[in-house]
């Protein structure tokens, strides 16, 4: 494995870890209120189970089309097939369920902060910028695939 491919894995398990633990940490550190009651919170893996067949159907997808599925990768194509048909960020909506079924399934209100936050900093500080690149790459292309197809869903 090349020294970069490398740095991906690593940043790759790194992201995934902070996605996995921080709720987890925080469920049991600040216990502020439980708001899904068991037996319900094994709804949760009802969203968990989605958010993972999403974000492994747009990443074969990006690798179908020969791009990167990487935060920082550089986009090398304009991917509009299969997910990115109903949604201009399926990565982070996988992320978002994902992370939603994870507080479901631990229940308690400060689980539930970092679906929030999560999605405030992908809505508001993380795909401007990545609109913006894309916008100059793809030109035309790109916005009209803008217009036709929402950011979300």
């Amino acid at each position: 494995m090349s020294r970069t491919k490398n740095g991906r894995a690593v940043a790759r398990t790194v992201e995934i870890a902070i996605l996995l633990a921080l709720p987890i940490l925080f469920h049991y550190l600040f216990p502020i209120l439980i708001i899904v009651p068991k037996p319900y919170t094994y709804l949760g893996i009802a969203l968990l189970l989605p958010g993972f067949a999403l974000a492994t159907w747009a990443a074969k997808t990006f690798r179908k089309v020969g791009t990167s599925y990487q935060l920082h990768g550089e986009s090398s194509a304009l991917t509009t097939s299969g997910p990115f048909r109903i949604s201009r960020n399926p990565m982070y909506l996988a992320m978002v369920i994902w992370i939603v079924g994870l507080a479901v399934l631990l229940g308690s209100l400060t689980a539930f902060l970092f679906p929030v936050i999560l999605f405030l900093v992908a809505n508001f500080l993380i795909i401007p910028p990545e609109e913006r690149n894309m916008e100059h790459m793809f030109g035309e292309q790109y916005s009209e695939y803008r217009r036709h197809v929402r950011r979300w869903v």
